[in-house]
Formats: structure tokens, sequence, C-alpha cells
């Protein structure tokens, strides 16, 4: 039938959509192939999928304590990424992800894959973007949670002044593209016109919105042909999997635990997180669930409280519905699972999109959101005290969950993926 590459970068949450889609675009007879950090690739290739590696490789990263210090800052952690070391890398992205597309039928791209629409029209490759979370719309109508300024969005300015500061953006970040305008030079393409960060990582052919419309409804200042899927989810073991044997032990001999986690990518810069969540629940009446990630067990006291079990990893599909709450740092993918499981939580977030998100659960009525920086085991035990007494959040999560259970994320991105290969023939490249 047709080849389609899927690029993306980033963490579990970044790569777990993309198999999702991948999976079923193989099950209707296509050839997928993810292309991404070689760190993936065992995990890819065991589902049965074709793998392709793209710098710059995350695994590299994953001991260099310098970077993810920097990586997390609440404030400015999605700046230093991008300037510091995406945009570098574009060159050797462009290099992989040429070789890749020649003889591909469709590109689905990630947003900070900045090389990918460049390949894309180098080839005359027809493409989707993709948006993982709503706040890569930069709402003007609804209004984000940013990491650079952190008390804006509560502030409630109105639409002007969130107009006014994006249009500030594009200016401030315009030198930034000297490497993006310097692959297209080579590449022997012209000048993009408009912003290389704002305007470029969306497709002239349409974008799929990798979330539920029950989590963000599209608004008017969205880019046009933006198709609402829900969320593509992926939950299945891996490599990276351990014995879940104790963990389901401890399920089945208690009360519903809290799950306190950090996603796959936060427990590299942990913090206190563990530590603190260890107070609240000690001396309390809680059993609770620390997921620690890989290697990260040793971090924590010798001595751990029988009320706690600690485990590197599990499937949230398979402990989160389990649970009486969860406690997470609002990654994308975190946040999607944890919605689905129909949970009241408490979203601490670390930086980049978390605050957004954990902005979106607070309106929806499923949950709390506490700062990073304020993070104790008092103040978080006094947090689910409040979670748990009032019951309009257990109740609306179990709402919001019934109804994102009830979508299917892949089958309809995988649908839009499908028309646009049909009408592939008949239309001409738009012009970028």
């Amino acid at each position: 039938m047709a080849r389609i590459v899927l690029t993306t970068f980033g963490s579990f949450g970044d790569l777990h959509p993309y198999i999702a889609v991948a999976l079923e675009l193989k099950q209707r007879g296509h050839t997928p192939v993810i292309a991404t950090s070689e760190v993936y690739r065992a995990k890819v290739e065991a589902l049965g999928l074709s793998f392709a590696p793209v710098r710059p490789d995350v695994g590299e990263l994953i001991n260099n304590q310098k970077f993810l210090e920097k990586l997390w800052h609440p404030r400015s952690g999605t700046r230093y990424l991008v300037r510091e070391y995406i945009l570098p890398s574009v060159g050797s992205s462009y290099e992989d992800l040429l070789a890749i597309c020649p003889g591909a039928d469709l590109l689905l791209t990630h947003p900070i894959v900045y090389a990918a629409p460049i390949v894309a029209e180098k080839l005359r490759l027809r493409w989707l973007s993709v948006a993982l979370q709503p706040l890569l719309f930069l709402s003007a109508q609804d209004q984000p949670a940013l990491t650079p300024l952190p008390l804006l969005h509560r502030l409630r300015p109105g639409p002007f002044v969130y107009r006014a500061l994006f249009a500030f953006s594009r200016r401030l970040s315009a030198p930034w593209g000297k490497p993006i305008h310097e692959v297209r030079r080579r590449a022997g393409l012209p000048p993009f016109r408009g912003s290389v960060f704002f305007d470029s990582t969306f497709s002239p052919y349409g974008t799929l919105a990798w979330f539920s419309k029950h989590f963000a409804e599209p608004q008017p200042d969205w880019p046009r042909n933006v198709t609402v899927c829900g969320f593509p989810f992926f939950d299945q073991p891996g490599p990276e999997s351990c014995d879940l044997s104790s963990l389901h032990r401890f399920l089945d001999t208690g009360e519903p635990p809290l799950l306190f986690t950090l996603g796959s990518s936060a427990t590299l810069q942990a913090g206190s997180f563990y530590h603190e969540s260890l107070r609240a629940v000690q001396n309390s009446k809680w059993r609770a669930v620390l997921l620690v990630g890989k290697d990260r067990a040793k971090d924590l006291p010798p001595s751990i409280p029988e009320n706690v079990h600690v485990a590197e990893y599990a499937p949230y599909s398979e402990i989160m519905p389990r649970c009486s709450a969860i406690v997470h740092q609002g990654g994308i993918g975190t946040t999607a699972q944890a919605l689905c499981s129909g949970r009241p939580m408490i979203i601490v977030p670390w930086s980049h999109d978390q605050p957004d998100n954990a902005r979106l659960v607070t309106r929806l009525g499923a949950g709390r959101t506490f700062s990073r920086e304020r993070y104790t085991g008092e103040r978080i035990a006094r947090e689910l005290t409040a979670l748990f007494a009032d019951p309009n959040y257990a109740a609306q999560a179990q709402i919001i969950g019934k109804a994102i259970a009830a979508e299917n994320g892949v089958a309809t991105a995988c649908d839009a993926i499908e028309k646009q290969l049909t009408a592939a023939s008949a239309t001409p490249a738009p012009d970028s």
C-alpha cells in the first residue's frame, strides 16, 4: 500500500503515540517507518515495525546531569532544549531524514523535528504535521500557561495581551532560526516566509491534533486544517519493562493506592519529589506506589514503609485505573493516561508544556495543580486531603475518563492519514 515515515523526538510521551499510529497503519496494510533516536530502536523493532535513526539521539543525554538540569529548568528548559540542542543538530537531522524519505508516500512530523518540513519541501513529499499538546497552537483565545511567565494566565489579561506577546516572541526568536535558514539554503530552497518556529512546523496539507476534544476544544485562532483525533494510546511493555509480580501482589492486598510518577523523562531530574512523596504517606493511612524510573530506586532511603511499593516502571493502563489518585508531572503522555483512567490527580509541573496541561486538567475539574518549588511532604499531604475531601474531583474525573475511553484516536488519525494518501495523486503539492 503506502510507505509512511513517522518522525519524532523526545520521551515516551513523544514516541508512544507514533508507535500506536504506526501499528494501526501496518495492520491496514501500509509500511510505516519510525524515524527517531537510536535509543528507541530495540523498542520499535520488537513490535515488528521498521526503524530508521535520526540525529540527535536523546539516549546520549540520559547520564548528562548538566544537560538535564538545564532541560528541566522550570522557566528556561524549553528555550535551552531548542536553542542549545535541537537547532545545532538540524543539519544532521536533515541528512538523516533526506536519506530515509525517498520513496515515501507521506511524512508525519513532530513539532521540534525542524528538519522534517524542509525534507518534505525538498522532495515535494506530502506531509502532515502533528500536535501532541494544545500548547503548540499558542492560542490567544484560550490563553495558555507559559513557563517563562508562570503567573500570566492567572491574571487573565485577555487575547490582546497574548497576541502582542506572541508577536514579540516571533521577533525575539527570529535570530534563533539561522541554522534552519542555512539548511534551507544548502538544500536550494528559498527563504521561508514567516517564522520558522511559529509557522513552518504546520503543514499546508493539515495538522493532526493527537489529543482529545474533551481535553481542549478547537479555537478560532488555531492553524487551518486541524483534525482533532483524540489520544493515540500505546502502553505495551517493552525492553524497559521489569518484573511486575510484586507490584501486582501489592495492588491485590489492600486499598487502592496513590500513584506518584514523573513519567519517563523527568525521573532523570527528580530532585526531592520521591523523598517528599514518601514523607507525605509514611505516617498516614494511605498506601502508595512510586514509579521511579530505571536504576533510580537506589536514590531512595534504604528503608521503605510497608504501605509503599517502589517500582521502576509499569504500564500506566495497568496501574492507573487501580489507584485512588495520581500525582504526576503533567507530561502529555502521562496526563492522557491519567485522564483515561478516570482517577483524580494532582499535577506538579516540571517544565515545557506541563504547566499548560495542568491548567487544562484543573479547568476540567479532574484535579488540582501544585508548584514544584513548594513540593514538600506536609504540603502535598494537605493537597491530597483536599482532593479526597471534595467528591467533585473524582466524579468529574470519571466523566472525562469515560468520554476519552470512548474515543478511538488511533483510528481517527489513521483515517485522516489515508484520506491524504487518497488525495496525493490528485492534488499538486502546495507551496510552503
